[in-house]
């Protein structure tokens, strides 16, 4: 017999379907069907913030920024979602992963975009994460690790493969820590941290990458992350989503020079886990 995967779909506080990023990848046991996507209506974007040169929204987890080979089958993005919205063309200056929710910002104008992009590529932008991991961590830590790019057989078909590994550091600090009676794994019990990232660079998931790294990953994460902790997440948690979040972005303003922070709330589903685990406080 074959066994066929399956759970609950998540809902928001409004009731409405999220996204759930789907199966385990290669960490889910063999033989088992992966189900096709649901469809899903994501959760509008709310405005964060908007003046005449650039707008921030805090983006639901499972759409994407704009469209792109990842899923074919999208035909709808925060960049048309946002641009229809103002009623004016939108420039995206960064991303964020279709599965992570919070702060994402565009520019208005080509100048303003050439300004922005330059000042995230440079290092000029802190960003903000929040992330639940397996396992305890150490109160704070830095991962200091370089990483190949992690090349997507359609979309970086034209990516050179041999390039070599580019300098990566994410610097985090744990907040909370819990530790539930259930034999997720080997152990009797089962151990999650909730980190405050704030990465120096922006590698291609590289957050998801390093955690990973030093045997944390993020849960939720059907790429980098661990199966029977996503499962029993899904199944005892009611999460079906990347349990990471975009909280902040702070910059210096473009054009007027002026510090600029910009603030997300997590999601609804973020916060349900968070109270469940008995982290209200942290969200």
């Amino acid at each position: 017999m074959i066994a066929v995967a399956s759970g609950p779909a998540a809902t928001d506080h409004k009731g409405r379907t999220l996204a759930d990023p789907g199966v385990d990848g290669n960490h889910e046991t063999p033989g088992v069907i992966k189900p096709s996507e649901p469809t899903l209506r994501v959760i509008e974007p709310d405005i964060l913030f908007q003046d005449d040169w650039l707008v921030a929204i805090h983006k639901p987890a499972g759409l994407l920024v704009h469209r792109s080979l990842i899923d074919r089958r999208e035909t709808r993005f925060a960049l048309q979602l946002v641009r229809d919205r103002i009623g004016r063309r939108v420039y995206p200056v960064h991303r964020l992963d279709k599965p992570t929710s919070g702060a994402l910002l565009f520019a208005l104008d080509p100048e303003t975009a050439r300004r922005l992009t330059a000042a995230f590529t440079g290092g000029a932008v802190q960003k903000t994460y929040l992330a639940v991991v397996r396992g305890h961590t150490e109160e704070a830590g830095v991962v200091d690790y370089a990483l190949r790019e992690e090349l997507d057989r359609m979309t970086d078909a034209l990516a050179d493969p041999g390039k070599a590994a580019q300098p990566a550091v994410t610097p985090w600090t744990r907040l909370a820590t819990v530790e539930l009676p259930h034999a997720v794994g080997r152990y009797p019990t089962a151990r999650y941290s909730l980190l405050r990232l704030i990465p120096e660079t922006g590698r291609k998931h590289q957050i998801r990458r390093h955690m990973k790294h030093i045997f944390h990953p993020v849960l939720g994460d059907t790429t980098h992350g661990h199966g029977r902790h996503n499962r029993f997440f899904r199944e005892r948690l009611d999460s079906h989503r990347l349990l990471l979040a975009a909280t902040g972005l702070t910059l210096t303003h473009p054009h007027t020079d002026a510090p600029l922070v910009i603030e997300a709330p997590l999601q609804a589903d973020f916060r349900q886990v968070l109270d469940r685990l008995g982290w209200e406080a942290c969200a």
